[in-house]
């Protein structure tokens, strides 16, 4: 595979990359929260008695709701712009903390409402919800609606995620646009702040048609072109170390993707039974206009499948996604640092990313080191250099503290540091990056274990 993917030239470096678009987008999210809440203010007069203040609050915490259900989706409609500038793990990260959020007022939306319903017509909190299930218009589809979200907050808490298979939760993830639209009506036929207010009824349309559309193109039009127009397709499947393979796809036009050394796709190989779960795996060469490759560790049932593909297995995508690019360098010296299968992506951007690069590459044994060959003949076409991270006698692993990091890259504080590897790693290394002066504009990390 060496030989395919060869280059004869060094990268040329990159300009100063452009700066990120997340502080302005979260002030617009905050700035639409501040307008829904000006919309309940708006639309309130004086509020009287206990059963007034826990309707009014009520309220609140719906309204919040419902914006802040299209900001999840609308987060997770894959925009380029979101996906590349920002980042997917960043924006994964933000979906994750709206989820949370979401849930909470959700919960203070239907207890207070409740409460408050109850405290004015005087009776029980159970008979006041059975009346409210019952005998509103849209609430029966609401409370489906609303289970239905509890059902993807409770699958997402970490707690869970651990003990369901990813298949489980991508698929109950999915759920959260019927809860979205079984919701959605109930907002506008119940909703005081809508009624009889064309202004307010016609942004409220607008906000969901614009998410709506951003899902459509983005998650469904876009991959359906793309899968169309490049035909994609196994080549071969490689062994490349232990449990480690790479499956090698072949297509047509793959220049026009606009795919880069860094990115990942989501896949779907429509054989061996894996057609019904969509897998992020990171490119591991540069892309080719006939050629894509993903190398994939068996770490489950669907990774272990992966690796008895069948060459001329039809194959789905969706992206190119991610923005731990050459785009985010900012100095003309990098340093790489992968863990285990999170070579991948180093693998690409160590033969094309530009400038002064160092790999280190952290594994169990030399045994675990994935594409080793590949890399070393890299290093030595560009002049790079490599930094193996392997453990010690009795399984002792190595020093990657801070000094431990600054004694093998003594000007390590000018360098742009790319890291992929398991969460905890990632962590780890990013304390001992700051303790070594690295500021944090300059470590740039995509995680997909949220």
């Amino acid at each position: 595979m060496t030989a395919v993917y060869e280059r004869r030239t060094a990268p040329p470096v990159t300009p100063a990359p452009p700066r990120s678009p997340a502080g302005p987008l979260l002030a617009l999210l905050w700035a639409g929260a501040a307008a829904v809440v000006g919309l309940w203010w708006l639309d309130t007069g004086s509020v009287v008695g206990a059963a007034g203040w826990l309707t009014g609050a009520g309220r609140i915490a719906g309204l919040l709701t419902g914006y802040a259900c299209a900001v999840l989706v609308g987060l997770m409609a894959r925009v380029p712009l979101l996906e590349r500038r920002i980042g997917s793990d960043r924006v994964a990260r933000w979906h994750a903390m709206a989820g949370r959020y979401t849930i909470c007022l959700l919960v203070a939306h239907v207890v207070l409402i409740l409460l408050g319903y109850a405290a004015q017509d005087h009776a029980t909190l159970w008979h006041e919800t059975v009346t409210v299930v019952t005998d509103y218009p849209e609430m029966l589809k609401t409370t489906i609606g609303t289970v239905i979200l509890f059902a993807v907050g409770i699958t997402s808490m970490r707690a869970a995620r651990r003990k369901v298979s990813y298949e489980f939760w991508y698929y109950v993830h999915l759920l959260t646009y019927g809860a979205v639209f079984l919701a959605f009506s109930h907002q506008l036929v119940l909703g005081n702040d809508f009624n009889g207010h064309p202004v307010a009824t016609a942004a409220w349309y607008a906000l969901y048609l614009g998410v709506a559309a951003l899902v459509l193109w983005y998650r469904i039009l876009a991959p359906v072109r793309l899968n169309l127009r490049h035909r994609l397709s196994v080549e071969s499947v490689h062994k490349e170390s232990p449990d480690v393979y790479s499956i090698v796809i072949r297509g047509r036009h793959l220049d026009e993707m606009g795919a880069e050394s860094g990115q990942f796709f989501r896949w779907r190989f429509l054989g061996q039974g894996l057609g019904w779960t969509s897998t992020p795996y990171s490119l591991s060469a540069p892309p080719r206009k006939d050629l894509l490759r993903v190398t994939v560790k068996a770490l489950g049932g669907h990774s272990a499948a992966v690796s008895m593909l069948r060459p001329g297995t039809r194959v789905w995508a969706e992206g190119p996604y991610g923005g731990m690019t050459a785009d985010r360098q900012t100095s003309y010296k990098s340093l790489l640092i992968a863990a285990g299968v999170g070579i991948t992506p180093m693998r690409a951007l160590f033969e094309t990313l530009p400038g002064e690069v160092t790999l280190l590459y952290r594994a169990r044994t030399a045994e675990d080191l994935a594409l080793g060959a590949e890399l070393e003949a890299v290093a030595r076409w560009r002049g790079a250099k490599i930094l193996y991270a392997l453990n010690g006698a009795r399984g002792k692993r190595p020093d990657l503290s801070a000094r431990a990091l600054q004694a093998s890259i003594p000007d390590l504080a000018e360098h742009d540091v790319y890291i992929c590897g398991p969460h905890a790693f990632a962590q780890d290394l990013y304390q001992a990056l700051h303790a070594a002066g690295v500021p944090d504009r300059r470590i740039h990390h995509e995680s997909f274990e949220l």
